[in-house]
C-alpha cells in the first residue's frame, strides 16, 4: 500500500508571520521533510510549535515566505493560478469542522466539495454515499438537516464532505477535539479503516500521544518552528526525555513501563499502547515461569 515516492516534500520551508513589522514571528524555520505516499502519520507538537502552520502549507492555504512545497513532485506555487488544483489533492479538515456546516441537508453539505470540483450528478451521488458510509452515517440521515444531529454526527458529516472529494492526502486537525471517549474511538477507527481501504495518505494532528501511538505507524514532531523528528512511532517515542522537555508527554502506559524498567523489571522500553502492554506483561510472566 505504501511506497517510497513522497506525496509531500518540503524543501527549506520557512514561514514568517507579520514579516517586516514589530510583530514578526518565525513560525517555520527551514523545514525539510518527505512524506511517503500511503503513509498514516501522527503530527504532534505543543501549542505554538508550528504544526498548524505546517499543515496549512500542505494544501496551499499559506504560501511559503521562502522554500518550496512539492505535491507529487510538482512545485505547488510554480503557477499560483493553479493552486486550486492542489487544494483538491490535499483535503484539510479543520478543528471543530461542524461549525462550517451550512446546507439544508446532510447530503447537500457532503456534496458541496464534489460539486465545486465539477463532478457529474451521478459521480456526486456515488461520492456522497460512499463517504457517508465510511464515516458511519446512515442513508436516512442524508435527508436530515445537519443541525438536527449530535455533535459527533456533525463531525462525521464534515469529515465526509472532505472524503467525498477523494483527496490524495487527507489532513485532520484534532478531529476528536471535544468528543467523549466513545466518539473519539469511533471517529479514529473510521479514519483508520478509510486509510486501510483507500490507501491514501493520512495526516492526523493530535495532542493525544495515546491516539498517535494506537492509530499511526509514523509520527512527525514539530518543536519551536523546526522539524524535530519524522520516523516510526517506536523511534519517536523512544526519545521520551526530549519529548517531555518540549512539553509533550509520551503515552501514560509508556511512562509506566519506563519506570518498571528503572526498577529492574525485564520489560521493554518500547511499549506505547495498552495492547502492547498486555503482550509484554504476558511475555515477561511466561519467561518468569520458564525460569523457575
Amino acid at each position: 500500500m505504501q511506497n517510497e515516492t513522497p506525496v509531500i516534500r518540503a524543501e527549506d520551508l520557512t514561514y514568517i508571520y507579520s514579516q517586516g513589522t514589530p510583530y514578526q514571528k518565525v513560525a517555520l524555520d527551514h523545514v525539510n521533510l518527505s512524506i511517503e505516499t500511503g503513509a498514516m502519520v501522527g503530527v504532534i507538537g505543543h501549542t505554538g510549535s508550528g504544526k498548524s502552520t505546517l499543515i496549512q502549507h500542505f494544501n496551499g492555504l499559506l504560501r511559503p515566505t521562502s522554500g518550496k512545497i512539492y505535491i507529487d513532485g510538482e512545485d505547488m506555487w510554480a503557477q499560483p493560478s493553479q493552486i486550486r488544483r492542489f487544494r483538491f489533492k490535499v483535503g484539510l479538515v479543520f478543528q471543530y469542522p461542524e461549525y462550517q456546516l451550512f446546507e439544508e441537508t446532510v447530503y447537500k453539505d457532503i456534496a458541496f466539495g464534489p460539486k465545486n470540483m465539477g463532478m457529474s450528478e451521478s459521480e456526486i451521488d456515488t461520492a456522497v454515499r460512499r463517504s457517508a458510509q465510511f464515516v458511519g452515517l446512515s442513508e436516512d440521515q442524508l435527508d436530515k438537516s445537519p443541525f438536527e444531529l449530535s455533535g459527533g454526527q456533525k463531525r462525521r458529516v464534515a469529515i465526509a464532505g472532505v472524503l467525498a472529494m477523494n483527496p490524495e492526502v487527507l489532513i485532520l486537525d484534532e478531529p476528536t477535539a471535544g468528543l467523549d471517549p466513545m466518539g473519539r474511538d469511533m471517529i479514529l477507527g473510521q479514519i483508520r479503516e478509510y486509510h486501510q481501504q483507500q490507501g491514501n495518505t493520512v495526516l492526523l494532528v493530535s495532542h493525544s500521544m495515546e491516539d498517535v501511538a494506537k492509530y499511526c505507524p509514523k509520527a512527525l514532531v514539530v518543536n519551536d518552528s523546526k522539524l524535530f523528528l519524522y520516523d516510526t512511532v517506536e523511534e519517536v517515542f523512544s526519545h521520551a526525555q526530549e519529548l517531555t522537555g518540549m512539553g509533550l508527554a509520551v503515552p501514560q502506559v509508556s511512562s509506566i513501563f519506563l519506570r518498571l524498567r528503572q526498577l529492574g523489571y525485564p520489560v521493554s522500553e518500547r511499549v506505547f499502547t495498552v495492547g502492547q502492554a498486555q503482550d509484554e506483561l504476558l511475555r515477561v510472566l511466561k519467561e518468569g515461569k520458564g525460569d523457575e
